[in-house]
């Protein structure tokens, strides 16, 4: 099976695709879960047999070392595949559903039903991990997809054509490769859901668009997550959580710190902890560290450095890194102090390797600051005092918080991932994205209720029963 390849007509192609899918669905969703584990496993095997394959294409990319490889991209997916064969089974059990007195002679179930045609747009920052995960998921649900990958990372998205060409037939699971124009025509088919990951920008397009044929939707999107560290916290613990997820995969992550709002007391010890960890990790020299990545291409280094540029303008003190090269899409890790809302950086999702340190001296600042803007993919507690991580998740609201650590819950397949509004819709990972991408089909069987007793003509003896059924059952 090749992968379908979007040449000269773009509406014509995926519209065949799109149908070729449509006619198979019903098929694909009567599969069974030993059926659909087989071919999770068969993902699974072949993300583990080409490793070196998944890691060189990353480097060509934006230079990523193989231990981030395995890291972000890897262990994800592996795991995320490992969790589902395991409850897959559970999962696709009819669910059978107390019966109330008043449905006295009925059984009710509920049954996840596959959603159909789904269609999948992925991003470039994490591109295999970000592709194949949801993949998994709707696997398990018992859909056919379309995957579109990004055009930003090429070598990665033809890896992911080749991947699927070599494991599936095109009418089940099939790759479109190309550019927003081909994003902009698989939005315009009536897929049963749409699962995107991105900026709120574009997806709020994918919404728009998916409200015209009132298509169901997933959007994993970002934001501005904010990292809240207090007077009693481990400042040296964290320093090193906070820098070392922050500058993973070059501070491209949805889910990395954007910011710091730190107690006063405690900001340069902090900026000390930070820089010696940075000097730990990376070592003096960065730009020739091969553990560092780059920006992912000229012009997101011209977007991260213009925050960078337009911040130092305005009165921001670079107080760690700053250096930057053209060449190579280089940006240091950079810490800055005395930012404010008038810069770019504090104004957008950084998705770089900046990180900005704001000051606070009472609590309801932090608050306040956080709650006036969108409601974050994540937010991060640093705090020894029960009472003030309490307080500050009874009084904000995230997609999801970590305390005394970063980006962890991203592991635990338990736990449903994603945001709140503008930082996303709906939930994934694990039995959360075997859900997202059903539909909860609600069953219920007369066995011997005789519902015709309340049937017209309305006498005085259906108006007593009415009243009996409405007290007392």
């Amino acid at each position: 099976m090749m992968t379908s390849e979007i040449t000269n007509d773009v509406e014509l192609q995926v519209k065949k695709l799109f149908d070729l899918q449509k006619q198979n669905a019903f098929n694909i969703a009567k599969t069974n879960a030993k059926e659909r584990i087989t071919k999770i496993k068969k993902v699974m095997n072949w993300v583990l047999e080409n490793e070196k394959r998944i890691a060189d294409a990353l480097f060509a990319d934006h230079k990523k070392h193989p231990a981030e490889v395995k890291i972000s991209e890897i262990m994800p997916i592996v795991g995320e595949a490992k969790y589902i064969i395991k409850h897959l089974a559970q999962w696709m059990r009819p669910e059978d559903i107390e019966t109330p007195l008043k449905m006295i002679g009925t059984i009710s179930k509920v049954i996840h039903e596959a959603k159909g045609n789904c269609l999948i747009i992925s991003p470039w920052n994490y591109p295999f991990n970000l592709a194949i995960k949801p993949l998994l998921q709707a696997i398990s649900a018992g859909n056919v997809v379309i995957l579109k990958p990004s055009e930003v990372v090429p070598h990665a998205s033809k890896l992911i054509s080749e991947m699927i060409a070599e494991l599936f037939e095109e009418n089940e699971i099939a790759v479109v490769e190309g550019d927003a124009d081909v994003s902009t025509e698989l939005l315009k088919l009536k897929f049963s859901h749409i699962f995107f990951t991105g900026s709120p920008a574009i997806g709020k397009v994918v919404m728009a668009a998916a409200a015209k044929n009132l298509t169901s939707i997933t959007l994993e999107l970002g934001g501005k997550s904010p990292t809240i560290i207090d007077e009693t916290a481990n400042i040296k613990a964290a320093a090193q959580a906070i820098t070392a997820m922050k500058f993973l995969n070059n501070g491209q992550t949805c889910i990395a710190p954007d910011y710091i709002y730190i107690h006063e007391s405690k900001t340069a010890d902090f900026i000390n902890e930070a820089n010696q960890y940075l000097s730990k990790m990376y070592g003096n020299d960065v730009l020739q560290n091969p553990d560092y990545c780059r920006v992912v291409n000229n012009r997101h280094y011209g977007r991260v450095k213009s925050y960078l540029d337009d911040a130092v303008s305005k009165g921001a003190k670079v107080v760690g890194g700053g250096h930057t090269n053209d060449e190579e899409n280089y940006i240091e890790p950079t810490i800055l102090k005395d930012v404010n809302d008038e810069m770019k950086v504090m104004q957008e999702e950084i998705f770089g390797p900046i990180l900005p340190i704001l000051e606070f001296s009472d609590t309801e600042e932090v608050i306040d600051y956080v709650n006036k803007g969108e409601k974050p993919l994540a937010l991060y507690i640093f705090s020894k005092k029960r009472s003030n991580i309490n307080y500050l998740l009874q009084n904000t609201s995230a997609g999801a918080s970590v305390i005394n650590e970063t980006t962890i819950h991203y592991l635990q397949d338990n736990l449903p991932f994603g945001g709140v509004n503008n930082s996303g819709i709906g939930k994934s990972f694990g039995k959360y994205g075997f859900e997202e991408f059903s539909n909860k089909r609600a069953i219920v069987e007369n066995k011997f209720a005789q519902f015709s007793l309340f049937h017209p003509p309305y006498t005085n003896r259906v108006m007593k029963m009415l009243d009996i059924v409405i007290k007392w059952f």
